[in-house]
């Protein structure tokens, strides 16, 4: 192609025209985040303190082993690793004197030429693509000959477990004794598919996934680094999907900055990501909790329309259960959340029960599979949804077991929760009743709701519901009592979870300092006395213990229609017949 000099173009000035393109040096070819700062030493390293102590402790000793093999998860540092232990053996430092350290001085002609990957004494074969016995015999007939340059001659097989069983038997016998200038590095993401004659052969070393505070740490070093703007959302976003994983944080926070030309916010990487939005996902895990399935498939459908897969809007519902169950028993090790994540997933777990979440884990976890295997991945999911919104609700399966055992009646398929409650069903967690099944009555006063308890079999509670409780105020959903010194400590607990698992979440106990009124069983005694009392004055029953001197009262039973009859007396409940 001929190119046009300036001064026979038209529309060229004669003087300060800018220079043509074919003018300009060549750009610097863009080098990936991985691999710009993939680490040089083992100071360098993150998250590996355990493998980086233990081989400063060796190197110092001088018990360097001859075999090392690697394991751990995609882009924890493993083949870094390698590098840089071959660095160590072969260093001999900016004044060409030194010896194997753990420190590799990066200048020296052994360190530049292994970090540019190009020494002719440290061979990497990927055994993903060279699987076979000849392939492990050509590294055999050169391991005899003495390094050209290098102190070690360093043999590095990542992915060493995809080797066929002939590569590895031919492996064992140089593997067990190598010459004294031979050393040898693997590196796996499957050790368990390594034959154990070759894992005994080795020092083993176990990478760790990184620690999210300590990637967030360094993926933001990096990016100020590369004068990016970051927001905090938006590393965590990005630290979460890498999953311990370095390189995998790198190179999303590479295709990050990319894609907010340099100013990455989290809606940014959630569109990047396809992740659906945190506060809508919540929303989400509050209609499902509710019982509220229209809620709930409006929720999904407007994900789905935002951009979010079905899959991923399941995986945030199964990461969100497990975060709440996390904050319920173990609040101190919550994972590295954003502020308002972090407000709203405690504010859920208070309002929620840990057999609540267990369940729900489950029926996510069936209908993740369901969507992954379905061809239509939205009707999956939404079936999935629907079928938890109907377990909303419904016991826990050991409260069903204990009903049915009892004989009381458990929730039936279908059917409607009482007010204030979501639709219950008997669902995935359903335990196949004999007897055709009814809701529980949400209770219309406090006698009511002692007698649920003994209804349900749980009679222990109920127990002490009569004789060690002191009501204070009894109003739909809300029970107010002061406990007896004869309660046990977790009593309010524990009724606040039957009543949620028969009832609803809506269901709260609250204890007060209030005398309050006397307990059921004192009650019921001040009534039986004063039955007595009426039953004692009536002539007939005066004449009978006249007649049978010593004789003693010991019931009183109710005759039909007394209970509105006048007593006789102000003491006097009502008549009856005395035994």
């Amino acid at each position: 192609m001929m190119v046009q000099e300036r001064e026979d173009r038209p529309d060229a000035a004669a003087d300060g025209d800018a220079p043509s393109v074919l003018d300009a040096p060549p750009a610097a070819a863009y080098r990936v985040l991985a691999r710009k700062y993939r680490p040089q030493s083992f100071a360098e390293l993150v998250g590996q303190e355990a493998m980086v102590r233990t081989l400063t402790n060796a190197f110092a000793a001088g018990r360097i082993a001859h075999a090392f093999i690697l394991t751990g998860v995609r882009g924890v540092g493993k083949t870094t690793t390698a590098r840089i232990i071959a660095k160590a053996l072969n260093c001999i430092g900016a004044g060409g004197t030194g010896g194997p350290t753990i420190d590799p001085c990066g200048v020296c002609d052994n360190c530049r030429a292994i970090a540019e990957d190009r020494h002719v004494d440290v061979m990497e074969m990927d055994a993903a693509s060279r699987t076979g016995v000849d392939d492990i015999r050509e590294i055999l007939d050169g391991v005899r000959y003495l390094p050209v340059s290098a102190r070690t001659k360093v043999y590095i097989i990542d992915e060493v477990h995809m080797l066929s069983k002939h590569a590895f038997n031919a492996l064992l016998k140089t593997l067990e004794e190598p010459p004294e200038h031979v050393k040898f590095v693997f590196a796996t993401t499957e050790i368990r598919k390594v034959p154990v004659t070759v894992l005994s052969r080795c020092q083993r070393f176990d990478l760790r996934r990184v620690p999210a505070q300590m990637l967030i740490e360094r993926l933001s070093r990096i990016a100020a680094a590369e004068g990016a703007r970051v927001e905090p959302d938006a590393l965590a976003l990005i630290v979460r999907a890498a999953d311990g994983s370095v390189r995998d944080g790198l190179s999303l926070l590479d295709q990050a900055i990319a894609h907010g030309a340099g100013a990455v916010d989290a809606a940014q990487v959630r569109d990047m990501l396809g992740l659906a939005d945190a506060a809508r996902t919540f929303d989400l895990m509050d209609a499902l909790m509710r019982g509220d399935a229209k809620a709930a498939l409006e929720l999904l459908v407007e994900l789905y329309n935002a951009g979010a897969e079905p899959l991923i809007v399941m995986q945030d519902l199964l990461d969100l259960t497990h975060r709440l169950t996390r904050l319920i028993v173990a609040p101190d090790a919550a994972p590295a959340l954003s502020e308002a994540e972090h407000g709203r997933s405690r504010d859920m777990a208070q309002r929620l029960d840990l057999p609540v979440l267990a369940r729900a884990w489950q029926m996510l976890m069936k209908g993740l599979a369901e969507v992954q295997a379905s061809p239509a991945p939205l009707q999956a999911a939404e079936m999935a949804l629907v079928r938890l919104c109907y377990a909303a609700d419904l016991p826990p399966p050991g409260e069903l077991v204990k009903g049915l055992q009892a004989g009381a009646a458990v929730p039936a398929a279908g059917s409607q929760a009482a007010p204030g409650g979501g639709p219950v069903a008997l669902a995935d967690a359903a335990v196949n009743a004999p007897a055709q099944a009814r809701p529980a009555h949400e209770p219309t006063g406090f006698r009511d709701l002692v007698e649920l308890f003994g209804a349900r079999g749980e009679l222990t509670l109920q127990g002490h519901l009569i004789h060690n409780v002191h009501l204070v105020r009894f109003e739909p959903g809300r029970l107010t009592i002061r406990p007896a010194s004869g309660a046990p400590r977790d009593l309010t607990g524990a009724v606040l979870q039957c009543l949620r698992g028969w009832l609803g979440s809506h269901w709260q106990v609250l204890v007060a300092d209030d005398e309050g009124a006397p307990t059921l069983a004192a009650q019921d005694g001040a009534a039986h006395d004063a039955r007595l009392r009426g039953a004692m004055r009536n002539p007939v029953v005066q004449a009978v213990m006249e007649a049978f001197p010593g004789a003693e009262v010991t019931r009183i039973t109710p005759r039909d229609g007394a209970a509105g009859e006048e007593a006789d007396g102000p003491d006097t409940a009502e008549e009856g017949s005395a035994t």
